[in-house]
């Protein structure tokens, strides 16, 4: 039989360091690899005893298109270890945050990074020929969702205004409006984005996926960001704090980062295609009626089209600053009192990809003495492998540079984060 190779050197539409290896036989896939090979970073065992308080802007940096996710899933476990919890305008104050991540990383995914596969262009400068308008909105969707991060962490990459128990420093009422003013246009803009996604070419592909997502019961009309227990659609539901009972890392030979995986059924999905299909109804009526109009129900299981329930996401979170700046009073403290104390604390929160779980435990002195983090790509890499053996079985027949090109954009379905690095990805196609 003729072998043939297919090899991409460069992908610089994820972030990070890895390489897909696929091998075919006749018309069977025999084997899939979604390699890691970038070095590990050892951020655990850099926090271990460090002081509790260092943490947060030491986890900021694992990420600079999410550095708020790991910041907030810090100082969450950091407040269960210690019993504080923050409440009223500083806990909304946080959902604001996390709106500016949304906001910024979704917008960076769904026009620079994933729109370019659909649309037939290797990236987003020479899409921006054809587009340039779109591409602008683009752009400044970005802008708008960084503003919230600058005007609430301090600086739009690495935040440093966040803390255990609150923040180093409260807006006031009216330093809002300006902001107000650019989240206003971008409400419309994110109209139009997910109007204009739903209109893009979605290969038939569907898997029975077990989706994985917080779902808040405290606060039943709020779509999930920073607590909530652990849920899925095939009968997962259980506390944070338990979620080592369930969840397993494992090491695989062929890559440098470990395999989270459910105990009791092996792969799960996180990110926004889970959250959707089990918070539909939590949305704001707005973000719901679009999609709707955009042609989804409240159940979603192509991975193609979760650039249309990135782009409803997007819509969520303009609408939902919007509802906090309007309803927002400035707190009397910036932060609340807690006494210091040896605990441990766990928790998830939903960064941009997905389900992001910390745990922490200190000493009497707030010393960091065991840190445990588990990145959303990681709980994804087993189920993005699994999709690529499926969808290379479904268009085997296609040419080796469409196979290719169909390969790339299914991993990008997945906005991974490989490293929370550089851009370089290698694929390699085998067939026998």
């Amino acid at each position: 039989m003729k072998t043939k190779t297919i090899k991409v050197d460069t992908l610089a539409r994820v972030e990070g360091e890895g390489a897909l290896y696929v091998k075919i036989k006749g018309d069977k896939v025999m084997d899939v690899k979604l390699r890691i090979y970038e070095p590990p970073r050892f951020f655990e065992a850099l926090l271990r005893g460090r002081m509790y308080a260092e943490a947060p802007d030491i986890t900021a940096r694992i990420c600079g298109i999410c550095p708020v996710a790991y910041q907030m899933s810090t100082v969450h476990a950091m407040e269960q270890a210690l019993g504080v919890t923050v409440g009223g305008q500083l806990r909304e104050l946080r959902r604001l945050l996390y709106c500016g991540e949304w906001i910024e990383s979704h917008t960076l995914h769904v026009y620079m990074l994933h729109a370019p596969d659909f649309l037939g262009y290797p990236d987003v400068m020479r899409m921006a020929q054809d587009y340039p308008e779109i591409v602008k909105r683009g752009l400044q969707m970005k802008k708008a969702g960084n503003a919230i991060v600058t005007f609430l962490g301090g600086r739009e990459i690495h935040p440093i205004n966040v803390k255990v128990g609150g923040f180093y420093k409260v807006p006031r009422k009216q330093e809002f409006e300006q902001l107000a003013e650019k989240l206003t246009w971008g409400r419309e803009a994110a109209l139009e984005t997910v109007r204009w996604t739903a209109q893009l070419p979605f290969p038939d592909f569907e898997q029975d996926y077990e989706f994985v997502a917080l779902r808040t019961w405290q606060h039943p009309a709020e779509y999930p960001f920073n607590e909530g227990r652990i849920v899925s659609n095939k009968g997962l539901d259980i506390p944070v704090q338990a979620y080592e009972e369930h969840f397993a890392e494992e090491h695989v030979a062929h890559s440098n980062a470990l395999h989270s995986v459910l105990k009791e059924r092996g792969a799960y999905f996180v990110g926004p295609l889970a959250r959707y299909n089990l918070n539909f109804e939590r949305l704001s009526s707005l973000a719901q009626e679009t999609a709707r109009a955009a042609g989804l129900g409240p159940v979603c299981r192509n991975p193609f089209q979760s650039i249309i329930v990135r782009s409803g996401e997007i819509l969520y979170a303009f609408d939902e600053a919007l509802r906090i700046i309007e309803g927002y009073g400035m707190p009397d403290q910036p932060a609340v009192e807690y006494r210091l104390h040896a605990g441990t604390g766990s928790t998830c929160s939903e960064s941009p990809s997905g389900d992001l779980y910390h745990r922490y435990r200190l000493s009497d002195e707030g010393l960091i003495l065991d840190a445990k983090i588990v990145p959303p790509t990681s709980q994804n890499q087993k189920i993005i492998e699994s999709d690529l053996r499926h969808y290379v079985e479904k268009a085997i027949d296609l040419s080796e540079e469409r196979l290719t090109w169909e390969c790339e954009q299914a991993i990008r379905n997945y906005d991974p984060c490989i490293s929370c690095a550089t851009h370089f990805l290698k694929l390699h196609i085998e067939r026998e």
